[in-house]
């Protein structure tokens, strides 16, 4: 073989030692180093896919009702010409499709119940090419919410909380308010409930009414549409699009994309991931650290070995060697055997955790208190790719200290009681 010769003793070392008592408490050390960092890989490796699935999830339900980019007048009131605006934005090649809007808090009372909510104009068939929930509920819902009609639908949530069902009549108190001989008196409308939607998110489902834009507008006493909100084709670069809509569009229009919108909870999801990456890092080290012991043994095992390659004329850098060869094997043998642990389950969890469910018989996520009844599983290469990497390095320096110490060996003392 062409191979250097530090390669293959090191890697006949990793293989040997199934014979002997003693070579046979060094080969099971050693094999419970292995299994440990694989655990701790496959775990690092299943527990982010799980986090990743379940931001994956709410981002999706997030996004059937958000815009990815929003565009509107920085001075809050109306767009001049809102028809312009998009035309100007339709031109970046991103964009799919654009949509007025009219956006206002406003309080909804049915009797003596009322409930605060975001109020949304909206015009129904742009809205069907900006948002799933516009393209979902454009024929049976949003197609009802047309000028002049004074429709209005509401999130399931909301329209639970008021007590009222489709047909029934329910008051908007638009913020503000007229001022009269009496003094001043509330902005109130009536509407129609046409309908309830529902997004799977709790914020839009217990807090958002949608009514047509031109209604808004007259509500809310504002010339027209109050921005323009976008869908674009990779909703990832958002930002970068925003950025470059802002630049084109001018100081007179304020531009913002999905993620800074929803900033503060993306910001704790990615403090959440940090923290369990770094909590399961610590197990993978400590696996990878008791490499230190498995090495030590066997060096002191092997020192008539050293001796004789030593007085063959092996250099001490090439004993070194050796045992790192001995020690990085073994950590790429538990890296790579957790990394395919931890994409089968990753990609089987669907089938996984039912199973266990029914074998338990229980629900670890029962659709009653959760809104995602599934365990959501979604393996991303930036994740795994680092996962990798910090694994062979700890293995790799926990091989430091014991292939040194062998390196140092003298082969008179090694030879002494042989």
């Amino acid at each position: 073989m062409n191979l250097p010769y530090e390669l293959q003793i090191g890697w006949r070392y990793t293989r040997s030692g199934r014979s002997g008592r003693r070579n046979g408490f060094i080969s099971f050390i050693s094999g419970v180093s292995m299994l440990g960092i694989a655990l701790g890989v496959a775990a690092l490796i299943i527990v982010l896919s799980v986090m990743n699935g379940f931001q994956k999830e709410v981002r999706d339900r997030m996004l059937s009702v958000v815009a990815h980019v929003e565009i509107y007048a920085a001075d809050g009131e109306a767009l001049p010409d809102w028809r312009a605006t998009a035309a100007a934005a339709k031109r970046n090649p991103q964009v799919l499709g654009a949509a007025p809007f009219v956006a206002a808090q406003a309080l909804i009372a049915r009797g003596d119940t009322m409930r605060g909510a975001i109020v949304r104009g909206i015009s129904a068939d742009d809205e069907a090419t900006v948002t799933a929930l516009g393209a979902r509920l454009h024929a049976s819902l949003f197609s009802k919410l047309t000028p002049g009609s004074w429709n209005i639908a509401l999130g399931a949530e909301l329209a639970r909380a008021l007590g009222v069902q489709p047909g029934d009549k329910i008051t908007l108190v638009a913020p503000g308010g007229q001022i009269t001989p009496a003094g001043v008196v509330p902005r109130l409308k009536q509407f129609t409930l046409v309908g309830t939607f529902a997004t799977g998110h709790y914020e839009y489902d217990s807090g958002l009414a949608l009514i047509d834009v031109d209604d808004a507008a007259r509500l809310f006493r504002v010339a027209g549409p109050t921005g323009v909100q976008l869908r674009l084709k990779d909703l990832n670069r958002a930002r970068e699009v925003g950025a470059a809509l802002q630049r084109e569009l001018g100081p007179d229009v304020a531009v913002t994309d999905w993620t800074r919108t929803n900033s503060n909870w993306f910001a704790a999801v990615q403090l959440e991931k940090r923290l369990m990456f770094i909590i399961l890092t610590l197990i993978v080290a400590v696996a990878a650290f008791n490499l230190v012991s498995t090495l030590v043994m066997t060096v002191t095992d092997k020192r008539a070995d050293i001796a004789i390659l030593r007085t063959l004329g092996a250099s001490p850098r090439s004993v070194m060697a050796i045992f790192m060869v001995q020690g990085a094997a073994s950590g790429v043998i538990g890296t790579l055997s957790g990394v395919v642990l931890g994409l089968a389950v990753a990609f089987n969890i669907d089938v996984i955790v039912p199973a266990i469910e029914r074998l338990l018989h229980t629900s670890f996520l029962p659709g009653s208190v959760y809104l995602i009844s599934t365990m959501p599983s979604d393996p991303q290469r930036g994740d795994i790719a680092p996962i990798v990497a910090i694994s062979l390095l700890l293995s790799f320096v926990a091989t430091l200290y014991p292939s040194w110490r062998a390196s140092r060996m003298q082969p008179a003392e090694a030879l002494r009681y042989e």
